[in-house]
């Protein structure tokens, strides 16, 4: 039958090879069942029972979770479901390989529809967009960013991880490959169209990567790709510069995409795959926002 971890390790293997995961997503994977097994003192697939996932999921629901005003709250409902969703996922592999174990539906999420998000009006987030200096290589740059986000909804990693060529200009879509190894198809607004056009159009050098950074560290010889950490830092520099008051992050502007996409009347599952979720139950949280 063989033991629990060494079944780990080839559903590990399984993620990063056969699924084309990202090495976040499968590094996840791994440390949320590896504390699920050391809790349970899981050995064998049949030690995977709803009794021994219901405890766990009490365990996490006591332990702290992020600060809320200086003080460590609980963990959050969304958090846990990261658990849940990877042992469910390991219990599919187990199923389709024949190895007796617990069916993967028997494993229910947390239900997180009562969650509402923070979103950005439609006035500020037109004022945000405005905000980068057009006449500049970085302001085209940022300008760019910005409608890539909101035309699109991606999240902040895998818009960092854009090559040149994994958007035609002259199409109305293109196919990503996500973080969850989910393959989603996007659609290029004509704001957007404009935007990469005047970036790239402006642009001088032979970088493979769609967003460089800019700035005292351009020529350090390190990795020409914008961080993460430096798109977070653009984007609270603009929401600053034009009066935006509230928070404004890549995840809520990706927030608002998706409420913008529940008020035109898109069904949740066209949301799921535009956001690239893996459950559903993840998406209905936005119905939330719905007015």
């Amino acid at each position: 039958m063989g033991s629990v971890k060494k079944q780990k390790r080839q559903f590990i293997e399984y993620l990063e090879v056969e699924r084309d995961r990202s090495p976040k997503t499968v590094e996840n994977y791994d440390r949320c069942l590896t504390r699920f097994f050391y809790f349970g003192k899981i050995k064998k697939a049949s030690d995977i029972t709803e009794g021994a996932v219901a405890k766990f999921k009490t365990h996490l629901s006591q332990q702290p979770g992020s600060k809320a005003n200086g003080k460590k709250a609980v963990m959050k409902k969304r958090t846990l479901n990261h658990y849940l969703i990877a042992i469910r996922a390991f219990l599919k592999y187990l199923n389709q390989n024949d190895i007796p174990s617990l069916l993967p539906r028997r494993i229910l999420l947390e239900k997180i529809s009562e969650e509402s998000f923070d979103v950005i009006s439609p006035e500020d987030m037109k004022r945000l967009i405005a905000a980068p200096d057009t006449k500049t290589l970085e302001g085209k740059r940022d300008k760019a960013i910005l409608e890539l986000f909101l035309s699109t909804g991606l999240r902040i990693s895998e818009l960092c991880s854009l090559s040149v060529h994994d958007i035609d200009v002259g199409a109305e879509e293109f196919s990503l490959r996500g973080i969850n190894g989910d393959e989603r198809i996007l659609f290029v607004s004509d704001a957007l169209r404009i935007a990469l056009i005047d970036y790239l159009d402006s642009r001088k050098d032979a970088e493979e990567v769609l967003f460089v950074r800019y700035g005292r560290k351009q020529n350090d010889g390190g990795d020409s790709r914008i961080s993460p950490r430096a798109v977070q830092r653009l984007i609270n520099k603009y929401a600053t510069a034009v009066g935006i008051t509230c928070k404004v992050t890549p995840q809520i502007i990706r927030h608002s995409f998706a409420a913008n996409v529940i008020q035109s009347g898109a069904d949740l599952r066209t949301l799921q795959a535009q956001l690239g979720h893996l459950d559903i139950n993840t998406t209905q949280a936005y119905l939330k926002n719905k007015k």
